[in-house]
This record gives C-alpha cells, sequence and structure tokens, in this order.
C-alpha cells in the first residue's frame, strides 16, 4: 500500500498542488444559530482556501444533535452526494470533528475524501511548520488526532490520492498499532521538552528587557504589525495561519530597548490537541510583561474573535497582563460601513465610539490602525512606549532610566 501521509516529505510543500473541489458541511443545534453557522463556513472556507481548496457548495442543516451515524440526516447526506456526483468534487469537510465511524460512514456513502475541521486546521499547520519545534509540535498533535481512529484507517485510506488532510506523520501500515503510536507520542513529547529547555535557556539570556507579545485572532495583522515596529521582515500573508512559529525582535524606541515577540493566531474550535502541542510556543506569552491584543475591526464578527483570544489567554494564565488593544484595518472598516453621505465629523465621531466601547468594555487602552497605510502608526507607537516605560518604572523602581 502507498503511503499517504507525507508530512517532512522534501518533494511536497503540503498544500495541493492543484485546487481540490470542496464543499462545506454545518449543522445548526440548539446551542447555535444559522447566522453563526454561517459565520463558521465562512472562516471554514478561508480554511479550505489557504490548505488549496475552492469551494463550490455549503449545506446547512438543523437537527438537536448530530446523527451518530452520518453526523448529518441520511436524507441530508443523499442530497449532497447528488450534488458531489454532479460536480466532480474531491473531497468534503465538515466544520465539526467527526467520530472514526461517521467519518467512515459518510467516506462510504460519498465515495470521496471526508475531512473533519481538526484535521484541515493540522493540515494547513502541516505545511507551514519551518523550524524543528513547529515541526514536532505538528507532527505530536497529528499522533494524538491518528491514535483514536486507528481502527479501519488503512482500508478507508486505500481510496485516497493523498492531498487536503491525507498530509500526516508517514506511519507505515506494519506501524499503526496502538503501542507503537504511542510510544511515537512519548519521544515527540521528549523532543519537544527538550526543545523547550533550551528556548527557556535563550530566553534567559535577553537580560533585564521588558517584553511585549502580539497577540490576537489569525490573520488578524499581527506579522505585518511586527514588521512595521522591528523594521524586519516577518513572513505575512492573507491566509489563515501564515505564522506558526513565535519570532521575538528587538525594538528601540529612542533609546528604549524592548523585546516583540509574534505568536501563532488564535481560531475558534481549534483541536485541543493542538493547543496543547503548542503550549511551549505560547511561553512567549506567558512571560511577556505586556500584551497588544490585534484585532480585525472590520470583521463582522471582531467581538467574537476577541472573546475567543481572551479565552485562550485565561487558559494560558495570561488574562490579566497590561493590554493594549490595536484595532487594525480601519481602512477596511471604513469602506465595509461608512456611507458616502457621512461628513468628516460624522466619521470621527463613530471611529471615537468605536474605539471608546472598546476601551469601556475591556478596561485597557486601545488605537485605531491601518498596518497597511500606516495610519495613527505614532500615535500606536506613543502608546506602546509608554506602557513599556511604566514596566520598566515597576520592574526597576529605585533606578533611574533615561531613555
Amino acid at each position: 500500500m502507498s503511503n499517504d501521509w507525507n508530512i517532512g516529505q522534501k518533494d511536497r510543500k503540503g498544500l495541493a498542488d492543484e485546487e481540490e473541489k470542496t464543499v462545506l458541511i454545518g449543522l445548526v443545534t440548539p446551542d447555535t444559530n444559522e447566522e453563526q453557522v454561517e459565520e463558521y463556513l465562512d472562516e471554514l472556507e478561508f480554511l479550505a482556501l489557504t490548505a488549496g481548496a475552492v469551494t463550490k457548495n455549503r449545506y446547512i442543516q438543523k437537527l438537536s444533535h448530530p446523527d451518530k451515524k452520518y453526523f448529518i440526516g441520511s436524507g441530508k447526506l443523499e442530497e449532497v452526494k447528488e450534488f458531489v456526483d454532479a460536480n466532480d468534487i474531491d473531497l468534503v469537510i465538515f466544520d465539526d470533528d467527526l467520530s472514526p465511524s461517521q467519518i467512515n460512514n459518510v467516506e462510504k456513502t460519498l465515495k470521496v475524501k471526508i475531512v473533519d475541521r481538526s484535521s484541515l486546521i493540522l493540515d494547513i499547520f502541516a505545511s507551514r511548520a519551518q523550524t524543528a519545534q513547529a515541526r514536532t509540535q505538528v507532527e505530536l498533535a497529528q499522533m494524538q488526532y491518528l491514535l483514536p481512529r486507528l481502527r479501519g484507517l488503512w482500508t478507508h485510506l486505500e481510496r485516497q490520492k493523498g492531498g487536503i488532510g491525507m498530509r500526516g506523520p508517514g506511519e507505515k501500515e506494519i506501524e499503526t498499532d496502538r503501542r507503537i503510536i504511542r510510544d511515537k507520542i512519548k519521544k515527540l513529547k521528549d523532543d519537544l521538552s527538550k526543545i523547550d529547555k533550551q528556548n527557556q535557556t535563550r530566553r534567559k539570556n535577553r537580560g533585564q528587557l521588558i517584553r511585549v507579545a502580539l497577540v490576537g485572532y489569525t490573520n488578524v495583522g499581527k506579522s505585518t504589525i511586527m514588521n512595521l515596529l522591528a523594521k524586519s521582515e516577518v513572513f505575512a500573508e492573507n491566509k489563515l495561519f501564515a505564522t506558526l512559529d513565535t519570532t521575538v525582535r528587538k525594538v528601540v524606541f529612542g533609546r528604549m530597548p524592548f523585546l516583540v515577540s509574534d505568536t501563532v493566531g488564535f481560531i475558534r474550535k481549534l483541536p485541543t490537541h493542538l493547543v496543547e502541542s503548542f503550549k511551549s510556543t505560547l511561553d512567549e506569552v506567558k512571560e511577556s510583561d505586556l500584551l497588544v491584543h490585534v484585532v480585525d475591526i472590520s470583521h463582522p464578527q471582531y467581538q467574537d474573535h476577541i472573546a475567543t483570544v481572551r479565552q485562550t489567554l485565561k487558559d494560558l494564565d495570561s488574562l490579566n497582563k497590561p493590554t493594549l488593544f490595536v484595532l487594525n484595518k480601519i481602512d477596511q472598516y471604513r469602506d465595509r460601513y461608512f456611507d458616502d453621505l457621512l461628513t468628516k465629523d460624522e466619521r470621527q465621531e463613530l471611529e471615537k465610539t468605536l474605539r471608546q466601547n472598546v476601551i469601556h468594555q475591556m478596561d485597557s487602552p486601545a488605537v485605531l490602525l491601518s498596518a497597511k497605510t500606516k495610519e495613527n502608526l505614532d500615535r500606536f507607537k506613543a502608546i506602546l512606549g509608554a506602557m513599556v516605560e511604566e514596566q520598566y518604572k515597576l520592574r526597576y523602581p529605585y533606578q533611574t532610566h533615561h531613555f
């Protein structure tokens, strides 16, 4: 049997060579509404695009709870099958995690590749991982995802041709025994522990500089802001999870030096095993003195994004750190929400209200910014510089600093 899990192969970069055609499926339950699920599917479509797939259709069904056999109802599944057969669809992506039996049952019915949200995110992470730490973290998360899905996995994969959702640890069929997978997980955890100790030593060697961590939902512009602050060339792209590895740069405002770290973006429904695997990367957040919480203010669900990030920060015991909210993409916000009939004064008042609402809700300073056009960049730097200087005064109250 061919090896369909291809992570680490030098002749592949992870993303599909050709765009795969996909269908998205979401479920409206008593805990959600149709508007929310539509927004989730918008995000899922962006994830699919990031992985190299183009969405041809989407299906939403209302159920009191997921169907145990197919996740969606058998009638809706037949409707999906008709579209899949008629349009030469390559894969179907579900916005929630499926059980191994659900994946097998749906795949037998549709006779195409079935991918759930977790496996799609893992696929993207596999294609983005560059450093040894990121690759180890991704492989660990994939192994933890694979472990409960071993039964019937290889017969499931015999009909596949690789591509999205199929990039993985690269184990041979004889090695899919649970014991071997658990041994592999243990080894990967040991490897991560060694890497983490090396990173801790590296952080200790950074001296007594104040540390600032950029945090936020994925694709809000953190790496672009990092480049503006540090005048560096951190990779930035309009796709989800463009940055996996934490990048740290020294920044100097006047004569005041400090460190800025750019971290992996957060997202709703992030697989638990992925969060666990990347906790060592997020140590930069835990050990920071200040947080710069970057928000895509033009996104219709930016408040949900803020809540998702804050919940992750709470899980990391980092929610109460001094935080500056950067309401990024204000230029896109105006394009989306401002009418041409609004006067300049009315626009300014609306923007002021927008900023004050975030200040009031979060009890933290906030600044409007366009990292793309550099609008309000000086204002952002002034506020950040004052907050960094305040941290120096708190840390070294008996020393005089002349920045």
